[in-house]
């Protein structure tokens, strides 16, 4: 069984993290799957939101510990005089570290739909996504330092960028255990939904997000991380680029059109 899976119905891309019995913790074949489709996701017209869920009881506990132990994978023995720190260095480059950066990549809106745990490199994960959905009874954590490694696939990049620097770095000196609601109140998740209505209530979101204009939606998502980076004039005159293109397209006379004739709006 693939320790990935990837499907698209309905213009809603799905990563669903395969792995369940060792609560879909990270393996080379996951990893080299998950760049897959996401280079899918970003090359395909025809895709407009990705769900990003796990399989089984948890969204995704990180690294496998066992694995670890074992030295397997980036985790070599330092015992194998193959295994040096440059190696370890660009395997989490080529590997695990391609997922934010073809995430970057991407303009379409991706939602995080999470349930049981997300520890460390797994909570990392959902928070490169757009939007994170949460089960009420989700817990959370940046783990890391209970098995003394840092958090290499980019969480000391979102975090501070979510609940500021002295928060971030409390979670990650502590490994402090989070409820949803606790995460919720922090900034890091989006919504919180009871366990039963998370799987709906993602997949309605993901589809009211699917039939908005297209090229509106992803210029909002480009403009919203780019501005990030921008002075005000500069962003300005960004946004000012992006309204001088959408207002020339079919879905805006339509919107506009809708709004007068009081219907709702049917996009291509």
């Amino acid at each position: 069984m693939a320790d990935l899976l990837f499907d698209v119905k309905d213009h809603i891309a799905t990563i669903t993290l395969n792995r369940p019995e060792a609560y879909n913790a990270f393996s080379e074949e996951m990893i080299a799957e998950w760049i897959t489709a996401l280079e899918t996701v970003r090359d395909s017209d025809d895709i407009r939101v990705v769900i990003v869920k796990g399989n089984g009881k948890s969204f995704c506990a990180g690294g496998d510990i066992k694995a670890m132990q074992a030295g397997e994978g980036f985790f070599k023995s330092e015992d194998d005089i193959s295994s040096t720190g440059l190696a370890r260095k660009n395997s989490l480059w080529k590997k695990i570290q391609r997922i934010p950066l073809l995430l970057e990549e991407i303009d379409k809106p991706v939602i995080a739909q999470v349930h049981g745990f997300a520890m460390g490199a797994g909570l990392d994960m959902a928070l490169m996504c757009d939007i994170r959905i949460t089960a009420k009874s989700t817990k959370i954590s940046e783990s890391y330092i209970n098995v003394a490694i840092v958090p290499g696939d980019g969480g000391a990049y979102y975090l501070p960028k979510l609940i500021g620097i002295d928060q971030a770095l409390d979670m990650f000196w502590t490994a402090r255990v989070l409820t949803a609601e606790e995460a919720k109140a922090k900034g890091i998740v989006t919504f919180v939904v009871e366990d039963e209505a998370l799987e709906e209530y993602t997949l309605q979101y993901a589809q009211e997000l699917a039939s908005r204009p297209t090229t509106t939606v992803q210029f909002i998502k480009r403009a919203v991380y780019q501005s990030q980076r921008m002075d005000l004039r500069t962003a300005l005159d960004y946004i000012s680029s992006q309204m001088a293109i959408v207002t020339e397209l079919e879905d805006f006379k339509e919107g506009v059109t809708a709004v007068v004739e009081k219907r709702k709006p049917v996009y291509k």
